[in-house]
């Protein structure tokens, strides 16, 4: 028994150390407003969508990339939409590259940070800069 203990104890220990630099996963924005699962694309990290805690609009349908720049792309869901893009390793548990706003279809130069179970994205456009912080839920 105080074996099997000891041995739990370390596996749970050497897994939530395994994660402590590692933003692949799914993540929650601190609000609850949007998750994202963050994996491995290419030789970098990318972002999508997999759920919102609003998913429809007024009228009781799935909320579309409205504001995108692209006309064409205008009409697809929200849902599955690449928020994270092209993220390149920048230093220990730090990745740099873009992030998509679907709310007014502009994309920024982004940073990326992962501290345990938080994970910071820092979006900028010049001068100004603003970051959200999600929690790890899986």
């Amino acid at each position: 028994m105080r074996k099997s203990l000891f041995v739990a104890l370390f596996l749970s220990v050497g897994i939530s150390g395994a994660w402590a630099d590692d933003p692949t996963g799914i993540w929650q924005m601190s609000n609850g407003k949007v998750t994202v699962k963050v994996a491995h694309c290419g030789s970098g990290l990318c972002g999508k969508i997999v759920a919102l805690k609003k998913p429809l609009d007024k009228r009781g349908n799935p909320k579309l990339d409205k504001e995108n720049p692209n006309r064409a792309l205008r009409s697809r869901p929200v849902i599955g939409v690449s928020l994270l893009d092209n993220m390149m390793p920048d230093g220990e548990g730090k990745w740099q590259g873009a992030i998509y706003n679907p709310d007014d279809g502009r994309t920024y130069d982004a940073r990326m940070t992962v501290d345990g179970d938080v994970l910071k994205v820092k979006g900028c456009l010049a001068i100004f800069c603003k970051t959200k912080e999600f929690v790890r839920i899986q």
